[in-house]
């Protein structure tokens, strides 16, 4: 038996999963992630700081020529003989596909389509893009539609600058950003001037459609999105930090070098300047039941991420001393933020510290049999609820708002 048959063996449809941890190189860690604090610098300065987290993730991360073997991948954990063994989550559902993933995803997408992380800055992120599956696939890529949740475990500080810049002011002309592209290499190129800020609360989100520009703030952040690390920086100057020119380019063919056109043309013009922002893109928690109901089955659960075909998101809290199962109709991805307790047969628990390396209990990956037959979650706190955010591929069946 292959150990991808094992792991999901051994864990009744349920995958154990070790912390995946990703630096960048323009980022200053906001040290909200629980890394362990000698470790988030462990790749060396040339690297950056480690500031995300990768979740559920069988994409690979995309950071230039010094990018590490399977950087940015998942591992699956199996105890063989005593002894944890790790292998690619990549790996076990190109093996077993519609046994974890399920035959409707499977057939369509050949691979798992979507993963999560845990970014995690102090300062704001410079303003920058992500392709569509058109302007994606010239170099080899898929599209990348976004989503971000601010988890209220994860933000006891919101960092410098707990702001998000999102689309184009209303009124701004295309010549206007053509021009601030152009003057990227000459210092502060002033796109924020054209944007407009949003301020960021913990427990809500936005979504963030491909083609829309956008800066994210300093909150740590919850952030489902599609397969892929496609993106370009727009911005050239973000909190007295020069972002390099390459940059600027990355995500454009290698014969449009050089081509502001091309820039111009990602963009998703009509998507940056509506003027109704907030009402289109912002993500207040949306109970999937009547919360009364909920609340005398011993849990609540909520949609946090909702506006994307390409994936979706929950909140489930179990509430002290309460025992439940949870049922779903698709596979899901899910990390442990708040609690400890049962999950059908794991032990799981919210670790307060975690150095590079270690393995954890808080990360899970459930197969659409499991999700279906429903996991039970016993929680055996008299105070403490246990808190879980999951992560579904595209076109969830149980996504009816």
């Amino acid at each position: 038996m292959s150990l991808a048959k094992k792991a999901l063996e051994q864990g009744k449809g349920i995958l154990r999963l070790a912390p995946t941890w990703v630096p960048r190189s323009f980022c200053v860690p906001g040290r909200r992630i629980k890394l362990h604090p000698d470790d988030y610098y462990v790749l060396g300065g040339q690297r950056g700081g480690i500031d995300e987290r990768w979740l559920s993730s069988t994409t690979p991360a995309q950071n230039g020529p010094l990018t590490g073997k399977n950087e940015g991948l998942s591992a699956v954990v199996i105890n063989e003989g005593g002894k944890d063994e790790q292998f690619l989550l990549k790996d076990a559902i190109d093996e077993l596909k519609g046994e974890i993933i399920g035959d409707r995803l499977w057939d369509e997408h050949k691979s798992w389509p979507m993963y999560s992380k845990f970014f995690d800055n102090m300062g704001p992120l410079p303003h920058h893009i992500h392709h569509n599956d058109e302007h994606a696939a010239k170099i080899g890529q898929k599209g990348k539609p976004e989503a971000y949740y601010f988890p209220p475990q994860l933000n006891n500080h919101g960092g410098d600058f707990p702001y998000t810049f999102f689309g184009i002011a209303p009124g701004t002309t295309k010549e206007q950003i053509r021009e601030c592209l152009v003057n990227f290499t000459k210092g502060d190129n002033k796109l924020t001037t054209y944007s407009q800020a949003f301020k960021l609360e913990p427990g809500t989100g936005w979504d963030v459609p491909p083609g829309m520009l956008h800066a994210p703030g300093s909150m740590c952040t919850y952030e489902p999105q599609k397969a892929s690390d496609v993106f370009a920086m727009y911005q050239s100057l973000v909190n007295e930090a020069i972002i390099p020119e390459e940059l600027l380019w990355n995500g454009t063919p290698k014969d449009r070098i050089g081509d502001f056109d091309q820039l111009m043309e990602v963009i998703d013009w009509d998507l940056n300047v509506n003027p109704n922002i907030l009402e289109t893109r912002f993500m207040l928690p949306k109970p999937v039941k009547p919360v009364k109901q909920m609340e005398a089955e011993g849990y609540i659960e909520n949609w946090i991420c909702y506006r994307s075909a390409a994936f979706s998101a929950k909140e489930l809290t179990v509430l002290p001393g309460q025992t439940v199962t949870i049922k779903d109709s698709a596979c899901y991805g899910m990390i442990v933020m708040q609690g400890h307790g049962k999950f059908g047969v794991w032990d799981i628990e919210t670790p307060a510290l975690i150095k590079y390396g270690q393995l954890t209990d808080d990360e899970f990956f459930v197969s659409e049999k499991a999700a279906l037959e429903g996991v039970c979650i016993s929680n055996p706190s008299k105070t403490d609820p246990i808190v879980i955010l999951k992560h579904f591929g595209p076109e969830n069946p149980d996504l009816i708002l």
